[in-house]
C-alpha cells in the first residue's frame, strides 16, 4: 500500500436494522468497494463526498478534516461544494440541456478558463470532437467519458465511482477500465470504486475491500483475498466457486484431511482440531481432468474421485464443466479449451477428477452453529 492520504472512520445507522461501521486508508491507487446490494459501499461513498453526515467519525483528505464528529479535535462538517470531490454516478447524472462542453464547465462556473479547460478534459477523454453534442446524442460510453472529465474538473486529487461501467456491453467496459488505471496512475489520484461484478475488481482495483452488513470484512491486494478469504462470509460475498462445509478427520503438521459429507480429501495443514466444522473451497483451475488410461503425477496422486458431468459452457480460451460427485455435491472444473480433447466431456459422460491437495483452501473461521447443521451446497 502506498502512504495514507485518505482516511475513513465513520459510523451512521442507516436504518433500524442496518449500521454503517467503515474504517478505511487508501494511498495514490485504486481501492475497490465489493459486496452485495445494501452492503454499505454507495453511503460510504456519500459520506466520503459530503452527500450524507454520519453519527460519528472522521474523513481525512491529506490532513484536510472533511467531517469530525465525537472524536478528538474540532468538529467539521464541510458541505460537499466544499470538499470538491470527484465523483461519477452510477446513472451519469449529465444535464440533458447541457452540451458535453457545457456539462463539464459547470464544474468549473466562476473561472475564466472554464470552457477552455473543459475542453482540455474532454481532449483527455478522447471527446474533444464531441464538445458541442448533446447527451442524447451520445453513446453510453462516451455519455460516461464525459462524467468522468466533470468529475475530474473539480480538481481534487480523489474521484468516487459509483458501478459507473455497469450498463456498458463488456468489450466498452474493459476499454473504459484500463483508460481510468492509466489516469489514475498519471494523475496520482485516490480512487473509491463501487462495484458487486468481481470481473471488475480485477480489472480496476490495485487493492479490495470486501462490505458486508455495512463493515469491512477484508482488504487487501485483489489477488490475495480472492485466494485467501479471511473467513466463510468473505467467501460467499465473493461467490467463490467449490465453496463446501467438512469436518476436520484429523490434522497434523503434514496435512489435513476432511470428511466432506463422506468424500475424504487430503488437505494442507491447518489449525483446526479433529471434528471442527470448517468451511473450505478448491478454485475450478485447481481441479484436474485424469486420463483413465495414463498414470498420474505426483500433483494429482491426492483427491481422485470419479464424477458424472451435469453441464457447462466454454468460451474462445477457456471450458468450464459442472460435475456431480458421489456424495450428491457439484463442482466446477475449469481449464483451456484446447486441454484434454481426446476425453469425452460431454454431459452424463463419467469424467475422473483430481481435487488437488495443495488447491484446496481451508478457511480459518470454524463455521456457526446453524451452518453445521444445515450444510451449504458449492457455488
Amino acid at each position: 500500500m502506498t502512504a495514507t492520504r485518505l482516511r475513513v472512520d465513520v459510523q451512521q445507522r442507516v436504518s433500524p436494522g442496518f449500521r454503517l461501521d467503515v474504517r478505511l486508508e487508501v494511498g495514490a491507487e485504486t481501492v475497490v468497494l465489493f459486496g452485495p446490494s445494501g452492503a454499505g459501499k454507495t453511503t460510504t461513498l456519500n459520506a466520503v463526498a459530503g452527500l450524507v453526515t454520519p453519527d460519528e467519525g472522521e474523513v481525512l483528505m491529506d490532513g484536510r478534516a472533511f467531517f469530525r464528529r465525537r472524536r478528538p479535535g474540532l468538529a467539521v462538517n464541510l458541505p460537499a461544494r466544499q470538499r470538491r470531490v470527484g465523483y461519477v454516478f452510477q446513472q451519469y447524472l449529465l444535464f440533458p440541456h447541457l452540451t458535453a462542453l457545457d456539462n463539464v464547465a459547470y464544474s468549473l462556473r466562476g473561472r475564466k478558463d472554464a470552457r477552455p479547460r473543459a475542453l482540455a478534459l474532454l481532449d483527455r477523454m478522447h471527446l474533444a470532437h464531441l464538445a458541442q453534442r448533446y447527451p442524447a446524442q451520445l453513446s453510453g460510453g462516451q455519455q460516461q467519458r464525459v462524467a468522468i472529465a466533470r468529475a475530474l474538473a473539480s480538481e481534487s486529487p480523489m474521484l468516487l465511482l459509483d458501478e459507473p461501467f455497469s450498463a456498458l456491453e463488456a468489450e466498452l467496459r474493459t476499454r473504459l477500465q484500463q483508460e481510468l488505471k492509466e489516469l489514475q496512475r498519471e494523475l496520482g489520484l485516490v480512487v473509491l470504486y463501487v462495484t458487486h461484478r468481481l470481473e471488475d475488481a480485477f480489472a480496476i482495483g490495485d487493492r479490495l475491500a470486501v462490505l458486508r452488513e455495512g463493515r469491512v470484512e477484508q482488504i487487501g491486494r485483489t489477488e490475495e483475498v480472492f485466494r485467501n478469504p479471511a473467513s466463510q462470509q468473505v467467501a460467499e460475498v465473493m461467490g467463490i466457486p467449490n465453496l463446501f462445509h467438512a469436518r476436520v478427520v484429523r490434522s497434523s503438521s503434514e496435512g489435513a484431511v476432511l470428511d466432506w459429507d463422506g468424500l475424504a480429501l487430503a488437505a494442507p495443514p491447518h489449525p483446526a482440531g479433529a471434528g471442527a466444522m470448517v468451511a473450505a473451497y478448491i478454485r475450478p483451475e485447481e481441479i484436474r481432468l485424469l486420463y483413465p488410461d495414463r498414470p498420474v503425477t505426483p500433483p494429482v496422486t491426492h483427491n481422485q474421485v470419479a464424477g458424472r458431468i451435469v453441464g457447462g459452457h466454454f468460451d474462445a480460451a477457456f471450458r468450464t464443466l459442472r460435475v456431480r460427485l458421489p456424495n450428491g455435491h457439484e463442482v466446477e472444473a475449469r481449464f483451456p479449451t484446447t486441454s484434454y480433447l481426446a476425453l469425452q466431456l460431454e454431459p452424463g459422460a463419467e469424467v475422473y477428477l483430481s481435487l488437488r491437495k495443495e488447491g484446496l483452501v481451508v478457511l480459518g473461521v470454524p463455521l456457526p452453529p446453524l451452518a453445521r447443521q444445515q450444510g451449504r451446497e458449492p457455488r
